[in-house]
């Protein structure tokens, strides 16, 4: 029987610059008290190991499994992330809502990040879902669909969204929100 009262936490993982104070992630964060944005170090020129331990160290402080909420590079960070970690750190994610994953190897992919190419493809051990754009310069859509196949994603598309931003006029998302909430239900 699902506990509707009772949703799993949110750790929200935003891409390169951070998400400004009009993007759907930091309005998210501000209505919902359950979500908690992942902080790191260098915003502009990340290097993957150091996002991934800012990840890591996250999850260590969570006594209880959560969502993570990606949006670009924050997107594949949770691949990343997958690839080594350990089993007792996976079973503390539940879901994971990754919003327009950047192809780093893609053509408008800017300078400055360090290792996030290639994107790993192991199947994700959690319930997933991928929001693609088929008008998103950072990443094809087939690129998107390939991805979300290899890590077992649900795939949704969205049509003339860039990159799902507010630049793409997504402020607050609630469709977007709609589904983050399907994934933090408790079963």
């Amino acid at each position: 029987m699902r506990d509707a009262t009772r949703k799993h936490e949110v750790l929200m993982l935003p891409g390169l610059g951070d998400s400004g104070p009009a993007h759907w992630q930091s309005l998210w964060e501000a209505h919902d008290p359950g979500i908690r944005r992942v902080r790191q170090r260098d915003w502009d020129a990340p290097v993957r190991d150091d996002w991934v331990r800012m990840l890591e160290d996250a999850l260590a402080e969570r006594s209880e499994p959560v969502v993570l909420a990606g949006h670009s590079t924050g997107a594949i960070l949770v691949a990343h992330w997958l690839r080594d970690a350990a089993p007792a750190q996976i079973a503390r994610v539940a879901g994971a809502l990754i919003v327009a994953p950047s192809d780093p190897l893609g053509p408008n992919y800017p300078a400055g990040p360090t290792g996030f190419d290639p994107v790993p493809t192991a199947a994700m051990p959690f319930r997933a879902i991928v929001v693609a754009s088929d008008r998103d310069p950072y990443a094809a859509l087939e690129w998107s669909r390939r991805h979300a196949q290899a890590w077992g994603a649900d795939c949704v598309v969205l049509h003339d969204a860039g990159h799902i931003n507010t630049d793409s006029g997504h402020g607050a998302w609630p469709d977007g929100y709609a589904l983050l909430e399907r994934l933090r239900a408790r079963d």
